[in-house]
C-alpha cells in the first residue's frame, strides 16, 4: 500500500493557521510517503511569504514534492521582479524542501502550466508549454516501470464544473498525450474545491484530481486536502478530508 497527501493552495499570507495545524497533525499521525503540493505556496509571492512556507513546509517529517503556483510568481506590483527574476524565489525554496521520496511502486511527475506572462488578459489562468509537455512526457517513460504514475500540476488540465476554472490552453491536448504515455492520474489545485473525474483517450483512461484549499480563500468547500492510497489489488483510492 502506498498512502500520498495531496494539499494545494496553501496562500502563505493569507493562510488559516488551524487548517495548517491540522494538516500537519495529520501527517505526522499517518507519516504517509510523500506529500505532494501542488502549488500555491504563497499569496503574493513576496520574500515573507515564500520564508514563512519554507518554515511550515521544512516542519513536515515526511518528504515533500512541490509544483509551483500563478501565486507563485511576484505580484504585478512588483514588474521587475515579474519580468526578470519570476521564480527566483520559488526555486530558492524548491531547493531548500523539495526530497525525492524513493517510492517503489509509484511515480510523481511534474509538468508546469503556470507562466509569468501570457498572451491574454488574464495570466492567472493555466497554459501547457510543448517544452514542458516534453519534459512530462520523458518522466512518465523513464519511469515505465512503476505500476502507478501520476502527473503534478497546479492547473487543472480540464475544468471540472467547480466554481473556479483553470481555463488551461493546451490542456486538453496535454491530457491526451499524458494518457498515451500511460499517466494514471493528474494531480491539481488552483480551483480551492476538491474534485475527481475520469476521461479516456484513444481507449486509455485518466483521472483527474483536485485538491482544495488550507487558507482563508474559501470557495464551495472548507479547507482540505485529498487522501490517496493504492495497491495493486484496490488501485488508486481518493479521499477528500476536510477540517468541518
Amino acid at each position: 500500500m502506498v498512502t500520498l497527501f495531496h494539499v494545494s493552495d496553501l496562500h502563505f499570507g493569507y493562510e488559516d493557521r488551524a487548517a495548517l495545524d491540522w494538516f500537519a497533525g495529520e501527517v505526522a499521525r499517518v507519516r504517509p510517503a510523500a506529500v505532494i503540493c501542488t502549488g500555491d505556496l504563497t499569496m503574493r509571492g513576496t520574500p515573507r511569504e515564500f520564508a514563512m512556507a519554507c518554515e511550515w513546509l521544512m516542519a513536515l517529517p515526511v518528504p515533500v514534492t512541490l509544483e509551483p503556483g500563478n501565486h507563485d510568481v511576484p505580484y504585478y506590483w512588483y514588474p521587475l521582479a515579474r519580468a526578470f527574476h519570476p521564480w527566483r524565489e520559488y526555486d530558492a525554496l524548491e531547493r531548500a524542501i523539495e526530497r525525492d521520496p524513493g517510492l517503489a511502486d509509484a511515480a510523481v511527475v511534474p509538468l508546469r502550466t503556470v507562466a509569468a506572462a501570457q498572451w491574454r488578459f488574464n495570466w492567472s489562468k493555466g497554459r501547457v508549454h510543448g517544452r514542458d509537455l516534453d519534459a512530462a512526457l520523458q518522466g512518465l517513460a523513464h519511469h515505465a516501470g512503476k505500476p502507478l504514475r501520476l502527473v503534478t500540476t497546479h492547473h487543472p488540465l480540464r475544468d471540472a464544473g467547480t466554481e473556479g476554472s483553470g481555463s488551461t490552453r493546451g490542456g486538453t491536448r496535454a491530457l491526451a498525450a499524458l494518457a498515451r504515455a500511460g499517466a494514471d492520474a493528474v494531480l491539481s489545485g488552483h480551483v480551492h474545491d476538491p474534485f475527481d473525474m475520469t476521461l479516456e483517450f484513444d481507449g486509455r483512461a485518466i483521472r483527474l484530481i483536485g485538491a482544495g484549499t488550507l487558507s482563508c480563500r474559501l470557495r464551495a468547500s472548507p479547507p482540505g486536502f485529498n487522501l490517496l492510497e493504492w495497491s495493486a489489488a484496490e488501485g488508486l483510492r481518493v479521499t477528500a478530508r476536510s477540517l468541518a
